[in-house]
């Protein structure tokens, strides 16, 4: 058998999603900024597909760009608002994606950026506290808090920051990567300047994403060079890409209720196979409390063994397809920034699993029975 769980760092594409494309990949190849009936018929897709993300998210078309991911929209959130309004101090935590981590200390390097880091407790949930304290000790920062933590699942109260950014006259930037498509964001109601999506997170295309821009908050273009996104992004917009986009964020709203149920009882089962069949089994974050984490991550903290460097090898000879930590961080010496941070015990393995709609209960029961085979009693230290 083999097994895929590794969604949170890519999913599958939908079928429907890929029929949707086809059309924009063989017979309509105008390029959206011609004028003539071709380029016209282009320029109609990409805008109802604006359009479309929009009502979804509950805001205006005209807030959405799309960009080439979530690592461009983190990109183009963070280095523009800093260029566009003098900021100087930038409010953020250990446990963000490499995507704000390396942008954030670029802008400290190079922008003279001042970097506070909210403090974590050994979950890896945010210290409010300490959070409004650094709001108030300093005007008009900018705030980078991930909605859903794509190593151990911690899902951060959003609104609870919004009010608080509001308060203090922070600009808000969530990377919600790995909610948009699994959880409803009614952005009338959420009080942020910026949020992000990637397709291939939700069954959609690699190589295309969004930013939301609020209103309210206006920013400098990211890449220059032409008129496209209005004015924001220039070059040639990826248009299957972003009809893809569209239809897979439509077809996740449609159903968001059922698949969060389907998956969520397959990660419930995990939990309990790796209960029931090893021993000293931990998990890291809130990752195993599946009422407030994300239900498509589960982060395993296996017991010790002589064979922890040799766990993801002896996973995939086994056909098994999971991350250390996130896929980022696979094969790098340097393991996880994110179990460094929350204090995660280095001697032991950790793997994260993360399910999608297309995995069953059969191969959860695989991978539980091969991990008890990999932590036999004999290779325990």
């Amino acid at each position: 058998m083999k097994v895929y769980l590794d969604n949170a760092a890519t999913t599958p594409i939908d079928e429907n999603v890929l029929e949707s494309m086809l059309p924009y990949m063989r017979d309509s190849y105008g390029n959206p900024s011609s004028i003539h009936s071709h380029g016209r018929e282009v320029r109609s897709a990409i805008e109802q597909s604006r359009k479309k993300v929009a009502e979804l998210l509950n805001t205006s078309p005209s807030e959405i760009f799309f960009t080439s991911g979530g690592t461009e929209a983190d990109n183009m959130a963070l280095c523009s608002t800093i260029e566009s309004h003098g900021i100087q101090h930038v409010i953020t935590s250990k446990l963000e994606h490499h995507a704000v981590l390396h942008t954030v200390e670029y802008l400290e390097k190079v922008k003279n950026v001042k970097v506070s880091y909210v403090k974590v407790d050994r979950k890896g949930n945010i210290d409010f506290s300490h959070f409004e304290n650094l709001l108030k000790g300093n005007s008009k920062s900018l705030v980078s808090l991930m909605h859903g933590n794509n190593e151990i699942g911690n899902i951060l109260d959003l609104s609870k920051t919004g009010d608080l950014c509001s308060e203090y006259g922070a600009i808000l930037h969530s990377d919600t990567v790995q909610t948009v498509g699994h959880y409803k964001h009614d952005l009338e109601v959420l009080k942020t300047d910026f949020i992000v999506g990637s397709a291939h997170k939700f069954h959609g295309p690699k190589g295309v994403g969004f930013l939301y821009i609020n209103a309210n908050t206006k920013i400098s273009p990211y890449i220059h060079g032409g008129a496209q996104e209005r004015n924001m992004r220039g070059g040639t917009e990826n248009v299957y890409g972003i009809v893809g986009l569209a239809k897979a964020l439509e077809i996740a709203y449609s159903d968001m209720q059922d698949h969060r149920k389907y998956v969520l009882g397959l990660k419930q089962k995990m939990i309990y196979g790796l209960k029931s069949e090893l021993e000293d089994i931990a998990f890291n974050g809130d990752s195993e409390d599946v009422q407030n984490s994300l239900y498509t991550v589960l982060n395993v903290c296996l017991p010790k063994t002589t064979d922890n460097d040799m766990l993801l090898f002896n996973l995939d000879i086994n056909q098994i397809s999971a991350s250390a930590g996130s896929a980022c961080s696979s094969g790098s010496s340097l393991g996880s920034h994110v179990l460094q941070a929350i204090g995660s015990d280095p001697n032991r393995g950790a793997v994260r699993f993360s399910f999608s709609k297309y995995n069953t209960e059969e191969e959860i029961n695989y991978v539980v029975e091969k991990l008890a085979n990999i932590f036999k009693p004999e290779k325990a230290v």
